[in-house]
């Protein structure tokens, strides 16, 4: 047997882990009609596949219709959920892999205008920042009902075969009544910490009342929320996790520390790139440490070293890696076989939560096959026929396009036109903060120098170059160069974000950074800017700032940019720049406003304006492919080879990926390079 802690089974009342990592709930957005239907199941099937012992699917289940699903939600107050259920479960098993459900109401943590359109309920009517939603009360024939619903929820849970469940308390309708913050009744549910207790109390009981004493339940609680001396002080957590342990009523407890009301408490919570790793580890252990019940926990565990730590220490019983295993679902396979080095890393981006919490399903940023198992392969079967490919450019879209054909057994050469390989992510990589994104290279490079992929960097490739390799497939993937279009007249005397971020423009003392795409671009931009002692004002055509960059990855910028000289505007439009002197006009207008027109004089002017295609290799060699660079758009979609064949002249077939096509982001460029590469 293995020395290695991490591959230690656990056991919980009758049931064996075969190791001690775990994915813990979350909701990825794939519910169809609030069902786990075929791509949900796919997506945790291959995690468990992949080896790890337990899933913890849903992130959370709602057992109230009146707990209006907030981010996909499965409705486990539904029947129907039974079957879809038992399935999962049933495909996780033959894995050898455990399987568990959240179940919740939501309470405030909602909407009024979701799912049925019924009033938000919290235990005092608070309306909480994230999800705006103005509240009502519970009142008593509310609490008795959704007492009965959890009851509910969790029988049919024990019918689908589950083994068990876990009670989501933080954040949500029962931590709600708990924390003073949110509990302000009088009645016998407020006020002294035994009335705040008791409606976790009851629905506890009438879970264990329904499913027995033999199925697992279990309880995610927060020990701490992080409110200085209101709300569930550590002092109080840790009387709450006493009492739970003293109830006898739960089987485990998953520990968190913090609170999710808003985008800034919840990137605290859950990190992202560039802060902490493991920042609530030690807190965990410390409950691990008080108390008899089993602790798992989870929060930005990325690596295996750290999970590792935590268990040999005696930290955690169980170790959640939930974003660690959307970027690569066979973590402990690797781990078995002695190829941590292979394990593609969680780069902290935190894409997939940003788009969740937008209301669209999770993606992860440098593993396009999390979420698509359908039709698409974590890890690419070798092709039938060997066939030479020819990259152009080691940006995502090249490297990983490079990585899969040669995953499939191709002869693969890459031309560069640079002497290192990263495209954008490279200029990304410039804020200290966002160095973690440099994995998404190195990685793919060191998969790319394991499948002897020939890379020739400091080299500009022609179109005869290609020609004279005599290649069966060409991937043009150089990218694109930031523009300034958008300002119309005036345009030259601006510089680009991309000049600032890079040092190729020295910043200057008052300046306007025009970002008429809403990417990190240009919040990079403005911390080099105000970082250098510059007054900074970002400006934007849009509603709001940077509203591609979304609430979790836009807390780190705003905690770094509001403390300097940067004010905000929106909904301005810059339409033209003059010289004024030794200053620059700014010529400003609006989209609400035809009439509106102002100008304002800056040292310096900073436009992120998005990319224009390097494509021009590609249009000449489109005259000499067999497909002219056509793409058979249905088949791409459907995960199938490229079949056309419209120039019967040609020598090989021609793809445009990534920016060479159209500014877009680093996800957008490796999917592309992910399709196209697997069906060659």
């Amino acid at each position: 047997m293995s020395k290695d802690p991490l591959l230690q089974p656990f056991r919980i009342k009758h049931l064996t882990l075969k190791n001690r990592i775990m994915t813990t709930s979350h909701e990825p957005n794939y519910a169809e009609d609030g069902l786990p239907k075929d791509r949900y199941r796919a997506y945790h099937v291959e995690r468990a596949k992949g080896g790890v012992s337990m899933v913890m699917t849903a992130g959370s289940a709602i057992v109230s219709r009146d707990s209006a699903p907030s981010f996909g939600n499965l409705l486990a107050y539904q029947d129907e959920i039974v079957p879809w259920m038992a399935k999962l479960a049933e495909e996780c098993r033959a894995e050898g892999c455990a399987v568990m459900i959240q179940l919740t109401h939501l309470g405030r943590r909602s909407h009024w205008g979701n799912g049925d359109w019924l009033p938000t309920i919290s235990a005092s009517g608070h309306r909480e920042i994230a999800h705006r939603g103005q509240s009502k009360a519970a009142e008593l024939w509310d609490i008795e009902r959704i007492i009965q619903d959890y009851a509910d929820a969790a029988e049919r849970m024990k019918a689908a075969g589950l083994d068990g469940i876990e009670i989501e308390s933080y954040g949500h309708l029962i931590d709600q009544f708990m924390s003073d913050v949110t509990n302000e009744r009088a009645d016998s549910y407020g006020g002294a910490f035994e009335n705040r207790m008791r409606f976790a109390d009851r629905v506890l009981q009438a879970v264990r009342n329904r499913v027995g004493p033999d199925f697992i339940v279990g309880i995610r609680q927060v020990v701490d929320e992080l409110y200085g001396e209101k709300g569930i002080t550590e002092s109080e957590g840790h009387s709450i996790v006493a009492h739970l342990e003293q109830q006898g009523l739960v089987d485990f407890m998953n520990v968190i520390r913090g609170r999710v009301d808003s985008d800034p408490s919840l990137t605290d919570v859950i990190p992202v790139t560039g802060m902490a790793s493991a920042p609530h580890l030690k807190f965990a252990g410390h409950i691990r440490e008080k108390t008899n019940l089993p602790v798992f926990h989870a929060a930005r565990i990325p690596d295996v070293a750290t999970a590792r730590y935590a268990v040999q220490s005696g930290q955690l019983d169980m170790v959640g890696m939930t974003r660690a295993h959307m970027a690569d679902p066979h973590i402990v396979r690797k781990i078995i076989e002695g190829r941590e080095d292979d394990i593609r890393p969680c780069v902290g981006a935190t894409y997939c939560l940003d788009r969740i919490y937008l209301g669209q399903d999770a993606v992860c940023t440098h593993n396009a096959a999390t979420g698509r198992e359908l039709t698409q392969p974590h890890v690419a079967l070798p092709a039938p026929v060997q066939r030479k490919v020819a990259v152009v450019g080691t940006g995502p879209a090249g490297l990983e396009a490079a990585r899969v054909c040669a995953e499939r057994g191709h002869q693969v050469v890459v031309y560069e036109a640079s002497n290192t390989a990263g495209g954008q992510v490279a200029l990304a990589a410039q804020n200290p903060r966002r160095k973690e994104l440099l994995s998404i290279i190195d990685w793919r490079m060191q998969q790319c120098a394991a499948r002897d992929v020939a890379f020739h960097f400091n080299t500009w490739a022609e179109s005869d170059d290609i020609l004279q390799l005599a290649p069966d497939v060409v991937f043009i993937a150089t990218g694109g160069m930031a523009k300034t279009d958008s300002v119309g007249v005036g345009q030259d005397l601006a510089v680009t974000a991309w000049d600032i971020i890079a040092g190729d423009a020295k910043p200057g003392g008052h300046v306007l950074v025009y970002d008429n795409v809403g990417d990190h671009t240009g919040l990079q931009a403005c911390e080099v800017l105000a970082n250098s002692g510059a007054k900074v004002e970002l400006m934007t055509p849009d509603r709001q700032i940077a509203g591609d960059v979304m609430g979790m990855n836009l807390t780190p910028y705003m905690r770094a940019l509001q403390g300097l000289d940067v004010t905000f505007t929106i909904a301005s439009r810059l339409t033209a720049i003059t010289r004024d002197g030794n200053q620059l006009a700014a010529q400003i207008g609006s989209d609400f406003v035809d009439t509106l027109q102002r100008q304002k004089t800056y040292d310096q002017i900073v436009v992120n304006d998005s990319t224009s295609p390097l494509d021009e290799i590609y249009h000449d060699l489109v005259p000499h492919s067999r497909n002219l660079g056509t793409v058979d758009h249905d088949a791409l979609i459907n995960g199938l080879p490229q079949t056309l064949a419209t120039n019967p002249d040609g020598k090989f077939q021609l793809f445009r990926i990534g920016d060479a096509v159209t500014g877009r982001n680093i996800h957008a460029a490796i999917y592309d390079g992910l399709r196209y590469g697997k069906a060659i």
